[in-house]
């Protein structure tokens, strides 16, 4: 088919988007201060946009009230220096659909939508979800395609049709088959923006084409995610590689099923948030926690020098 012109891609599509965590009290209540605190720092450090309210930021462990006071934190707290994307991770259609008019409300500038939890849809179903929430809003979207954690691929079939849609803009390509960019590159061309999604295969996407990286362990190193990407951009592949062979450890942790735990335990140890998770996680405890906490210290003790 035709592709149509994207006529919306206000956000400035390229460049380290941190999925940023969403921080909680040693009660479990929402900690607006400390959340602003890592939103701030992240910006600070020259991220060039940002995630919130995705898999790292807990959507799922939020009520309806509370989110809605994470996006508006956001936007008022770092939303005027860098575009604040919304996560739109909803167990119905319904929902989905009068999320992403809240977050258009609140004045984010776009969305990562998902597709419905829990529920695994047909082909059908998935472009109808998707389809209602885009045409529902005026901002511009990014999917995100996770098959391994939401057991649903979002196929090129799909994405032919949804092509047809103005302001689904840009792909979070996260299946772990770096092939899949350049299968998206052959069938739309430039007609959706590819950003990696999975951290580690994160360069090897952004070789294949991904203009940008939703990123979860920028949260503990941004100066070196900034770096590698910041190197790959003006072709210097080695020190690129250099900084992804030092990373990759810590990496592997996005494709885990405690990715979350694992990266705040690392924000934490670089001083930069806490390790409070709300069940159904629990913080890392035993064995996994002196893992990691093993992994962070090595990769602390044999940082890359970095310059600018």
């Amino acid at each position: 088919m035709t592709q149509p012109k994207v006529t919306d891609r206000s956000v400035s599509w390229a460049g380290v988007f941190p999925a940023a965590t969403t921080q909680f009290n040693p009660d479990l209540t929402l900690d607006l201060d400390g959340t602003a605190r890592v939103q701030r720092a992240l910006v600070d450090d020259g991220v060039h946009g940002m995630v919130i309210l995705g898999t790292v930021g807990e959507n799922n462990s939020l009520n309806a009230e509370e989110k809605r006071a994470v996006m508006t934190l956001a936007q008022q707290n770092v939303g005027n220096r860098i575009p604040v994307l919304s996560g739109v991770s909803e167990f119905t259609t319904a929902s989905a659909v009068q999320y992403a008019q809240d977050a258009e409300k609140i004045g984010l500038a776009g969305l990562m939508v998902l597709p419905a939890m829990v529920y695994v849809p047909s082909e059908a179903e998935l472009i109808a979800h998707f389809s209602a929430v885009a045409r529902a809003t005026s901002l511009p979207i990014m999917l995100y395609n996770n098959p391994p954690a939401y057991r649903v691929n979002i196929t090129l079939p799909v994405l032919e049709e949804l092509a047809r849609i103005p302001n689904i803009v840009a792909i979070k390509e996260s299946a772990p088959d770096p092939r899949r960019f350049s299968d998206l590159a052959n069938a739309f061309g430039d007609r959706f923006i590819l950003f990696a999604g999975l951290d580690d295969v994160a360069l090897e996407g952004m070789i294949l084409g991904a203009q940008g990286w939703v990123s979860g362990l920028t949260n503990a190193f941004p100066a070196e995610s900034l770096a590698m990407v910041a190197a790959l951009d003006v072709g210097d592949l080695e020190t690129a590689r250099r900084i992804y062979r030092w990373f990759m450890p810590l990496l592997h942790l996005d494709a885990e099923h405690d990715l979350v735990q694992s990266i705040k335990l690392a924000e934490t140890m670089m001083g930069r948030g806490t390790e409070w998770v709300r069940p159904p996680r629990l913080p890392l405890a035993g064995a996994r926690r002196e893992q990691v906490t093993s992994m962070v210290r090595q990769a602390i003790a044999t940082r890359p020098v970095l310059t600018k």
